[in-house]
């Protein structure tokens, strides 16, 4: 199996994340959030795929989503709305971001992934 592994590469999470992949020995090719954001057919196809509230795409620990103040303008976003603004930047983007054929994995959390990715 191989995935496609969407990173900041100077974020200590994806740096640990990556980390994981190689030792488990885990195939991905990986891509830069920010010089290739994702597009917003991408956006609402992971969102499907990952099963998770559109809340939880949004990287709202970073400097963009605190200076947009988005913890109160998503309340009265539409989807369609908060979709095109993922799509907009990447550092707004929670990451990193593991997608397979079937999943789409937010955040790295180290169970969920062996779980997803290791059989």
């Amino acid at each position: 199996m191989s995935v496609l592994f969407i990173e900041y590469p100077k974020c200590s999470t994806c740096q640990k994340a990556k980390k994981w992949l190689l030792d488990n020995q885990i195939c991905f090719s990986d891509r830069h959030i920010v010089e290739e954001n994702p597009t917003t057919e991408e956006i609402t196809l992971w969102h499907k795929m990952s099963n998770k509230p559109l809340k939880s795409f949004f990287n709202t620990s970073g400097m963009l989503y605190k200076s947009l103040d988005l913890k109160n303008r998503l309340q009265t976003m539409s989807e369609e709305e908060q979709i095109k603004l993922l799509a907009s930047n990447g550092m707004l983007v929670k990451r990193p971001l593991i997608i397979g054929d079937t999943f789409v994995l937010i955040g790295f959390k180290a169970n969920d992934w062996a779980e997803a990715l290791i059989k």
